[in-house]
Formats: C-alpha cells, sequence, structure tokens
C-alpha cells in the first residue's frame, strides 16, 4: 500500500448514453442518487494523508453501452464457494431488468466454455435463474486451469460479447487481466469485470469476498460436532481441517465463532510438533487440565512437516501435503501413553457447495449489481470489492498482486489467542 500505486479503473470510451435507471442527482430527495465519476474510498483508513484512492462503486448517470444492444457474458470458475448462483441471479435480473439486455449468455464448466469445442453457451433469462440461488455450486459449472487468451476473446468476438462477468478468486482474477490485455492488444471494447469468489478471503485490497461468511458459519459447526466428539470420550481429541491454502481466515474466523477451539493452526505462523514448546506439549497439558481438547488447522498451515510434492494442480498451485491426517496420526502417536480418542472432520467440500446464508445472500446481490453498473459504464479490467463497508472498483493488476493473509501481530490474532488459550508461538526457538 504506497503512495504511488496506480487504482485508477481504464474505461472503453466516453459515457454517450443516459442511464435507465432514472436515480438523483440530488441530496436529501428521498431517491437514490447517482455516483459521480469523481466520487472515491481511501485505501489507507488508519493513514495521516490522503494517499492512494479506489474508485468508489455505484451506478453512473452516463453509460458507454446502450443497454439494448448489448450482449453479456457471465462465467464462473475455480472451486465451488456458497453465493455462485447468487452472483449469477444478481446478474441476470439486474442486466435484463434494471438496463434492458436482451441477451445473456453463460458460459459452462470455466473458462472452458469460451474455447473451440468447449461446451455450448446457455441463454441466461430471469425464468431459468428464478430460484438457483437457493441452491449451492452453479448452474454454469467451473473448471480451473488457464486457456489461450486469444482464443477466448475469438470466441467473445464471434458471439458479438459486449461485457464478460468473470466469477472467481486469484486464478480466475489472472485469465480475466489475460483476457483484457488481449482485448487491449486488439483494439475490442469489451469490459472485463470480475465479481471476486473465495472463501478464504485473501483477494488483496478487497477486505471481503463472497461465500467466506457462509464458509465460516459451516465450519463453526464442524468444530462445534468436533467439541462435542471429544467431550463424549476420556481424552477426546477433535481434530478439523479446513481450507485455506495461504491464509487461515476462515480457521481463524470460525474458531472465534465457536469458542471451543483450543488450538488454532494457520499457515501465517509456522509451528513445531515436538518439543516443550511445541503442538504435542501443548496438547497434553490441555488434556491433563480439560480432558480434552480440540484442534482446528487450516489447509496450508504447517507444510514444512507433511510430505508435499512439486506437482501443481490445474490452477498452478502447489498441491498441499495433508496437515488433517497427519495430525491426526501424530497425535494418536505422540499422546498414545494418555489413551487418547482422536476424532477427525474435514468439511471441505460440504462448506463449499453449502448455499449462501442470508449475510451472503445480500452481499452477493449488491456486488453483481455493482459489477453491472461498473460494465455498463464502460468500465473494464476491475474487480467489484469492498473496503471501509464501501464498494469500490479495484484494478484487476491490484487484484492479482499478492494475497491477503492475518497478520500475526494484529488485533485479530490476538482474540484468535486469547480465544483458545494456546501461547502465542508454539516453536521451541
Amino acid at each position: 500500500m504506497t503512495q504511488d500505486l496506480d487504482l485508477r479503473i481504464p474505461v472503453l470510451g466516453p459515457a454517450a448514453f443516459d442511464s435507465p435507471l432514472g436515480l438523483s442527482t440530488v441530496a436529501g430527495d428521498n431517491i437514490a442518487d447517482y455516483t459521480a465519476d469523481d466520487a472515491c474510498v481511501v485505501l489507507d483508513l488508519g493513514g495521516k494523508t490522503l494517499g492512494p484512492v479506489f474508485e468508489r462503486a455505484g451506478a453512473r448517470a452516463k453509460l458507454f453501452f446502450d443497454g439494448s444492444r448489448v450482449t453479456a457474458g457471465i462465467v464462473s470458475c475455480g472451486g465451488l464457494c456458497p453465493g455462485m448462483n447468487n452472483v449469477i441471479r444478481a446478474l441476470v435480473l439486474q442486466l435484463r431488468h434494471t438496463y434492458g439486455v436482451r441477451r445473456v449468455l453463460g458460459f459452462r464448466y470455466g473458462f472452458l466454455g469460451l474455447t473451440p469445442g468447449g461446451p455450448a453457451p446457455l441463454e441466461l433469462t430471469p425464468d431459468c435463474v428464478d430460484e438457483i440461488h437457493l441452491q449451492g455450486g452453479t448452474i454454469l459449472g467451473s473448471s480451473r486451469g488457464p486457456q489461450p487468451p486469444a482464443v477466448m476473446v475469438d470466441t467473445l468476438e464471434r458471439l458479438k460479447v459486449d461485457v464478460l462477468f468473470c466469477i472467481g478468486g486469484d486464478g480466475t482474477l489472472r485469465g480475466a487481466v489475460a483476457l483484457s490485455d488481449e482485448l487491449r492488444k486488439r483494439g475490442r471494447p469489451i469490459a472485463i469485470v470480475g465479481v471476486p469468489k473465495t472463501i478464504d478471503n485473501d483477494v488483496p485490497f478487497i477486505e471481503r469476498t463472497f461465500g467466506f461468511e457462509t464458509a465460516v458459519a459451516e465450519a463453526t459447526r464442524a468444530i462445534t460436532a468436533a467439541h462435542v466428539e471429544a467431550c463424549g470420550a476420556p481424552n477426546g481429541v477433535g481434530i478439523v481441517r479446513l481450507m485455506g491454502r495461504n491464509s487461515g481466515f476462515i480457521a481463524a474466523s470460525a474458531t472465534l465463532a465457536s469458542g471451543e477451539a483450543d488450538l488454532c493452526l494457520v499457515p501465517e505462523l509456522p509451528f513445531h510438533l515436538d518439543g516443550p514448546r511445541g503442538v504435542l506439549a501443548f496438547l497434553r497439558a490441555r488434556l491433563r487440565e480439560r480432558g480434552h481438547a480440540v484442534v482446528v488447522a487450516a489447509e496450508g498451515a504447517g507444510q514444512e512437516l507433511v510430505e508435499a510434492g512439486a506437482a501443481k494442480d490445474a490452477s498452478g498451485n502447489a498441491k498441499l501435503g495433508d496437515i488433517g491426517t497427519f495430525l491426526r496420526d501424530a497425535v494418536a502417536r505422540g499422546l498414545g501413553d494418555l489413551d487418547v480418542n482422536v476424532k477427525y472432520i474435514d468439511p471441505s467440500y460440504i462448506v463449499r457447495a453449502a448455499a449462501a446464508n442470508p449475510a451472503d445472500a445480500i452481499f452477493c446481490g449488491r456486488l453483481a449489481e455493482n459489477a453491472v453498473h461498473a460494465a455498463m459504464a464502460g468500465k473494464t479490467a476491475m474487480v467489484v470489492g469492498l473496503w471501509g463497508g464501501l464498494f469500490t472498483h479495484v484494478p484487476l493488476a491490484a487484484a492479482t498482486s499478492g494475497r491477503n493473509v492475518i497478520s500475526t501481530d494484529s488485533a485479530f490474532w490476538r482474540s484468535v489467542v486469547e480465544s483458545t488459550g494456546q501461547p502465542s508461538l508454539l516453536a521451541n526457538s
């Protein structure tokens, strides 16, 4: 977050069309207002100087596109996440009912649907998306892995797509960057707008992604189950493995929400298994004190302790070793003299496939609305974000510049440590 960070959003051209929304430009008249193009949100909320600012999201009074002539496309990529169908539905309804867009295409199984020989796109109408928000997953299907940008742009041109909404996380947004770059080289006025989807909540410059709250709620249920199991046996230990490849936000947040975990392990904080200050020593003391214990581990935690090969998945991520089963076996072996009863729970795919809870459902709708507003105004190479509780436009370059991680110096992590009663460091030196 430097002073010279460029957060400007590219535009396809001058906005020549009046918005059909009929909003107001007068404050206090009981009619929702248009958002001015110079409205902004300060990046450094705690700074003493203004610094970089985000462009504020919202409906514009002037548009680049005439909705009646627009063909829109929607693609969902990466792993499943609560709320994907909510976003698709909200995009379709906003495009069709608010801006008069007559043709919305849903590309199937991620970027694969933008390649020759891939599955044919679906025509998305209000009727076909009527009840999809009640279901988990995505009616469009999803996939991982890049496709050739030039080939995908050829498909967009052939189908006369004017705006493409990319629903996904880091890999998807990197694909959106490649599409934007190819379109810029060709001089083609096609808007590429992202909607940030990852239950890991790790997209930089965005304080919340959809699906995260539902994931935390589902993960909290798993921790509660582990607590019940641990309490139901002498020296019971419940171990819950949760998603979180590089960032432990789900594990940490669910730990706080449950109030029942004794130990939270995240990728951001290395730990030792053995030794006087290691995990096993802590659990031994906790069992002697309370007779049971619950361990919550993010999937990316403790990777230096497990066997992980050099292989990568379709998204280019290194395949992780299984910290969950490693801990299960290590606790059973290392505390065998206490006759521990270990119960292991991995709810990963249950969490991913859940339908969005009310908070996420509302959030999905608002993200989608702001994505449509941005696209119709000719904004491109951007993703809708949230910062300081306000919706923003974030350049794709910034959103793919790294990952959000937990600061272990933060008040948030201190709350986790205080909730579990674990030591600040689980290392021998």
